[in-house]
């Protein structure tokens, strides 16, 4: 059956224009025809009225942990069992996908469970959004995400595929693969809730970043490193790395390898800032409240250089860290305007630009005909006011809707 989707105002995220009065036409899955409102005949299509209301494309999430929660309390206090962090995931994609997020991109998983709510979603048993997967993530000891419980205790409980060398890189990287991640995704640097590393030192040498890339460029596969410091982003990009995690501490020259390698950058300012706003009083360690407070400091900044440098800045927010909730990660959207970055420029990073991030572009990520039908809506404009970005109105994904 066709279905009319009546706008007040409509953003497609091709450009930066917002037009007034339009119509988008879906049949199926699919957007047929996007056209103004006097052009469309209703006669016996079902008809959505979002006449008083801002409609968009679906929002992309390119950074979030669908099983984790945002607890703040300690994270080494308390290891959930798979079964456990499964159940989280069916719980934090819903609020997700109502929140507005058609597509996310899972950034690491303890036992590849977000390949298994992804078969899921695909498979209709649960709703969610459409999912990229990294699977477990790859680090170094006593790196970011090194969680073994003590040697004496149990050696082999761990987050991530632990690392010391070119060949264990490259054998982690193809483990993932055949576990069904879509993409790989490195610990670069130190961390924030990890304790006892720094967020500034890379984790990595270039040998070993580069044997665990070449698996994944070889096989056209996307990769991403979680990098605060300026060496260990330089250092993954010189090794081919698709796009960078937080960022939070790079300097001029990283900036400009950006730029010119197209390499795309997840600033996620709000993981950072829910772990200082939140603080010591809410249970989280000291050690990463400090660690948080330093990251943060000059990230702003930071951002105002690469948005003048050309960098490819994308829509990311690391939901499920400390204070961060799945379905309120919305919050990220006045952050990153806050930073200086301009109203349309942040629409266009969770939507158009998140979908190349993706290798998506000609399936989501903008309303334009013979693409999916992931059509979101909000009661006011958000280029006046990115308030507006946390109360979703209406959520259509893949012609479903989920929201209305």
């Amino acid at each position: 059956m066709k279905t009319i989707i009546l706008c007040g105002k409509l953003f497609t995220a091709e450009d930066e224009k917002i037009h007034k009065d339009m119509a988008i036409v879906v049949e199926d899955n699919k957007i047929t025809k996007v056209t103004s409102k006097k052009n469309v005949n209703t006669k016996g299509a079902k008809v959505i009225d979002l006449s008083d209301q801002f409609v968009m494309p679906g929002l992309i999430d390119g950074h979030m942990h669908c099983t984790s929660n945002g607890d703040t309390k300690r994270i080494a206090d308390y290891y959930p069992t798979t079964a456990e962090e499964t159940l989280n995931g069916v719980v934090n994609l819903k609020k997700d996908l109502l929140a507005g997020f058609t597509t996310i991109r899972d950034e690491g998983c303890n036992d590849f469970e977000d390949v298994a709510l992804k078969k899921a979603i695909e498979q209709g048993k649960i709703d969610g959004p459409r999912m990229i997967t990294s699977g477990k993530c790859l680090t170094a000891t006593g790196g970011h995400s090194d969680s073994r419980y003590p040697y004496y205790l149990e050696p082999g409980a761990h987050e991530s595929l632990v690392c010391d060398s070119p060949d264990a890189m490259r054998k982690a990287a193809r483990t993932v693969f055949k576990y069904g991640a879509d993409q790989i995704k490195i610990m670069g640097t130190g961390g924030v809730m990890s304790l006892g590393d720094e967020p500034g030192a890379p984790e990595f040498t270039y040998e070993e970043m580069k044997a665990a890339l070449d698996v994944a460029n070889s096989r056209g596969r996307m990769s991403s490193v979680h990098a605060h410091g300026a060496e260990g982003m330089k250092i993954a990009m010189k090794a081919g790395i698709h796009s960078i995690e937080h960022g939070m501490l790079m300097d001029d020259e990283a900036i400009t390898m950006m730029a010119k390698t197209g390499t795309f950058l997840i600033p996620t300012i709000i993981a950072a800032k829910a772990i200082v706003d939140n603080g010591v009083a809410s249970g989280i360690h000291p050690e990463n409240v400090a660690k948080a407070e330093m990251c943060i400091k000059n990230h702003y900044q930071n951002l105002k250089k690469c948005l003048k440098k050309g960098v490819k800045i994308c829509f990311g927010t690391d939901a499920g860290t400390p204070g961060n909730y799945h379905g309120q990660q919305t919050r990220e959207f006045a952050l990153m305007v806050e930073a200086g970055l301009p109203p349309i420029y942040v629409l266009q990073a969770a939507t158009i630009r998140n979908a190349s991030l993706l290798r998506m572009e000609n399936e989501i990520g903008s309303i334009k005909e013979g693409k999916l039908a992931d059509i979101v809506a909000f009661k006011d404009d958000p280029t006046k006011d990115m308030e507006v970005m946390n109360h979703a109105c209406f959520v259509m994904k893949d012609g479903k809707v989920y929201k209305k």
